[in-house]
C-alpha cells in the first residue's frame, strides 16, 4: 500500500525484465504477486509525472497480468472497454518507458489506439463498445478459419450502458466462443468475494462441471422429464448464490463472483474458460484505486489526476478565482431551481465533471444521474417535458454524439422544452481526439427547431442558460472546458434577444463573425488588422440582419469557429449570403476535416490554425488574394 505517489522511478526489477507478453511468461508464476506491486508503483509514478487516469487501472493490474500471462496476444484479441482501465496493458506490452510521454503531443495515447499498438486491437475513448467490437472480430475470426480467443474487459460502469446488453443479447444467440469479462469495481459487492463464492467460480469454470452442464444435457435430450429437472436443478443453484441469472438467460455461462486481485486464481479460471465452448461470462471483483491509500478511500473522486508538481507526493485541488464554464453552469443550476422547483437536472454519469455536486447536494429530487446511457438520458428528458417538467440535459459534447437519434426523434421533432448544457465544445486536451467536441455545431444547426447558442465569456454562458431554460422548445448552450477570458458574472438572470449578435469592435475592410470561445481570438486579430468583430452568440437562428450588414460594410467576412469547418457555423453564414446574393469575398476559419491528436489546447489550436498569429496570417493572406484596389493597406 502507497501513501504517497512516488516522485522518482521506483525499483521494479522483475518489470524490468517485461518488454512484451512472451516475456511475462518467462516469470515464476510465483512472483506474479511482486509484479502486480511493482506495476502499481510504476503507474502511480508515470500518471504523477504526466496527468490522467489511474483509478480503474490500479484495480485491473492482476487481470491484466493473468490476461497476457493465459493467452496468446496480440494473436488473441484483448477489446478493452472505456480505456481508462489500459494503462497496465500498455505497461505490459513494450510501452513502459514511453509511459512518461502519455498525453503529450506526439506520445502515448490516453486511450487503446490501433495506430499505437499492436496489442490495442480495437480503439476506445466512449464506454460500452467492447462487447460489439469483439463479437464483430470473433465473427471475422471464424469466416476466415482463423483460430484465435477474443475477450471483452467490461467495467468502470460502463455495464450501464444499453449498447453492452444489445452485443450481450447478439452473442448468446449465435453462440460463439466469446469471453466476456465484467470488472465490477463497486466496492458493495466485496463482501461477496470469499470462500464461497470462489469455491463456486472454480467450480462452474471446472472442465467436469461444463461436462455435466453441456454432455449431460444432450444424454438427457431424449429423456424430457429428466432434462427439464436438469435446467431447473442448474437454474436453482445458480440462482441461489449467483447474480448471474440474467446472463444465463441472455445465453452466457456465468463464473462469478472471482477475486479479481488473485493473479494466480484469475490464470487458473481462464486457462479452464480457454476449454469451454460458448460464449462465458467472467464477473471478477476488484477494488478501484487499489494499492494507493487515497484512491481506494475516495475512488470517484481519484478516477484521475493532475500532473504532479515537483516536491508534491500527493494530488492537490487547486482552486482559482475564475470560475469555470462547468462552475458557471452548476452555479445557475442551483440558482434556478430555487425559483422553479419544476427543473429537472439529468446526467449520464457527468455530474461532477458538468459541475452539478452542488446541486445534487442541494436539490437531491430533482438530480437524476442515470448513469453512462446517453440516449436514455435523453428520451428521460423528452418524457418529462411532455408533462409538465423544464429537463436541463447536462453532457458533454463528444457524448452527445451517442443519443443523436433521440435528439432528433424524441426531442427536436416534438418541439419538446429540453435545455441542452453541453460541456467540453471544441478542443479539449490531453484526452484527445475521442473527446473533443469538434461537431456539436454542425450535427446541431441542421435540426429543425433548435436554438443553439455559444457563449463568447462566463457571463455570456449564464445568461444564455437563463434565455435557453425560458425558451419554449429546444435549446443548446454549448461552452468549452475550462476556464473564459474571466469577465464579470451578472447575477441577475436576463433573457437575450434569439438570434441576436453584438459588435464588439468596430474596425475597416475586414468583419470577423466569431462564435463562442473564438470570441477572445477574433479581438486579439483584430488589434492587429484594424478589423470588426462579432460576437454572434447564436448558430441557430443567425442574425441574418447583422451579417448583410456586415457583408454591406466590408470586403471581406471571416467566420471563426472551434468547430469542424465543415457544415459549422461558417458554413451557415456561407449559406445565407448565397441565399441574398451578397458579393464579398469570405473566409471560413474552424477545425480542419481531421482528427486532432492529443496534447496541449494551445498547441492543437495553432496545429488547427485557430490561435492568433496564424488567423492574422490566414486574414493576411486572404487580403492580398483579392484583386488590387479592392482593398486598403492595413499593414
Amino acid at each position: 500500500m502507497l501513501d504517497e505517489i512516488p516522485l522518482s522511478r521506483p525499483e521494479t526489477p522483475l518489470l524490468d525484465q517485461i518488454e512484451n507478453p512472451d516475456d511475462l511468461k518467462k516469470i515464476d508464476p510465483a512472483l506474479l504477486q511482486d509484479l502486480a506491486r511493482e506495476v502499481r508503483k510504476f503507474l502511480l509514478y508515470s500518471v504523477g509525472q504526466t496527468g490522467g487516469h489511474f483509478g480503474a487501472g490500479l484495480g485491473v493490474v492482476e487481470l491484466t497480468i493473468a490476461l497476457h500471462y493465459a493467452f496468446n496476444t496480440p494473436h488473441d484479441r484483448l477489446v478493452w472497454d472505456v480505456g481508462h482501465q489500459s494503462y497496465p496493458h500498455k505497461i505490459l506490452t513494450g510501452r513502459r518507458e514511453r509511459m512518461l510521454t502519455m498525453r503529450q503531443a506526439g506520445g502515448l495515447n490516453a486511450f487503446p489506439s490501433r495506430e499505437e499498438s499492436l496489442y490495442d486491437c480495437f480503439g476506445v475513448g466512449h464506454s460500452s463498445t467492447s462487447i460489439s467490437a469483439a463479437l464483430g472480430m470473433l465473427i471475422a475470426a471464424r469466416e476466415q478459419q482463423i483460430d484465435r480467443h477474443t475477450v471483452a474487459i467490461i467495467g468502470d460502469g460502463a455495464m450501464t450502458a444499453g449498447m453492452a446488453f444489445e452485443a450481450l443479447n447478439h452473442a448468446g444467440d449465435i453462440d460463439q466462443n466469446l469471453l466476456v469479462i465484467l470488472n465490477d469495481n463497486n466496492m458493495s459487492i466485496s463482501r461477496n468475494v470469499g470462500g464461497l463464492s470462489s469455491y463456486f467460480a472454480r467450480m462452474w469454470a471446472s472442465r467436469p462441471y461444463n461436462f455435466i452442464r453441456t454432455g449431460g444435457k444432450k444424454v438427457l435430450s431424449h429423456i424430457p422429464p429428466a432434462l427439464k429437472a436438469a435446467h431447473r436443478a442448474e437454474e436453482y443453484m445458480k440462482g441461489m448464490v449467483s447474480p448471474g441469472t440474467l446472463f444465463e438467460e441472455i445465453g452466457f455461462n456465468y463464473i462469478g463472483l472471482v477475486d479479481g486481485h488473485n493473479t494466480l486464481g484469475l490464470i487458473d479460471i481462464l486457462n479452464n474458460i480457454k476449454q469451454l465452448r460458448g460464449p462465458q461470462l467472467l464477473h471478477i471483483v476488484t477494488q478501484k484505486g487499489k494499492g494507493y491509500t487515497a484512491s481506494e478511500s475516495d475512488p470517484f473522486g481519484m478516477h484521475a489526476m493532475n500532473k504532479i508538481e515537483a516536491k508534491q507526493s500527493k494530488p492537490v485541488l487547486r482552486t482559482a478565482e475564475t470560475p469555470t464554464y462547468s462552475a458557471v453552469f452548476g452555479q445557475w443550476l442551483c440558482d434556478m431551481a430555487a425559483d422553479d422547483p419544476l427543473l429537472a437536472a439529468i446526467t449520464p454519469a457527468m455530474g461532477a465533471g458538468s459541475g452539478m455536486d452542488q446541486f445534487a447536494e442541494k436539490f437531491p429530487r430533482q438530480f437524476h444521474d442515470v448513469a453512462i446511457a446517453e440516449q436514455h438520458a435523453v428520451t428521460l428528458a423528452a418524457g418529462m417535458a411532455c408533462d409538465g417538467l423544464k429537463p436541463v440535459v447536462a453532457i458533454y459534447s463528444t457524448f452527445l454524439q451517442r443519443a443523436y437519434d433521440q435528439l432528433i426523434h424524441d426531442v427536436a421533432l416534438q418541439n419538446l422544452d429540453v435545455l441542452f448544457a453541453i460541456d467540453r465544445a471544441g478542443l479539449v486536451g490531453e484526452d484527445g481526439p475521442t473527446h473533443a467536441g469538434s461537431f456539436d455545431l454542425s450535427f446541431l444547426r441542421c435540426i429543425p427547431n433548435m436554438v443553439v447558442m455559444a457563449p463568447s465569456n462566463e457571463n455570456e454562458a449564464r445568461q444564455m442558460l437563463y434565455t435557453g431554460y425560458c425558451h419554449n422548445g429546444p435549446a443548446a448552450v454549448r461552452y468549452p472546458r475550462g476556464k473564459g477570458p474571466g469577465v464579470e458574472i451578472n447575477q441577475k438572470m436576463e433573457l437575450m434577444p434569439i438570434g441576436k449578435g453584438i459588435v464588439r469592435r468596430k474596425g475597416h475592410d475586414v468583419a470577423i463573425l466569431a462564435f463562442g470561445s473564438m470570441v477572445t481570438k477574433a479581438l486579439e486579430a483584430a488589434q492587429i488588422l484594424d478589423a470588426t468583430v462579432v460576437d454572434m452568440r447564436f448558430i441557430k437562428p443567425l442574425d441574418e440582419e447583422l451579417t448583410g450588414d456586415m457583408a454591406r460594410q466590408h470586403r471581406l467576412i471571416v467566420t471563426l469557429e472551434e468547430n469542424t469547418v465543415m457544415g459549422g457555423a461558417g458554413s451557415a453564414i456561407n449559406e445565407l449570403l448565397v441565399r441574398e446574393d451578397y458579393r464579398v469575398s469570405i473566409l471560413n476559419l474552424g477545425l480542419p476535416d481531421a482528427f486532432i491528436s492529443h496534447g496541449k489546447v494551445p498547441d492543437m489550436l495553432a496545429a488547427a490554425g485557430l490561435d492568433t498569429p496564424s488567423i492574422i496570417t490566414a486574414i493576411r493572406a486572404r487580403l492580398l488574394s483579392l484583386p488590387a484596389g479592392q482593398t486598403r493597406a492595413i499593414y
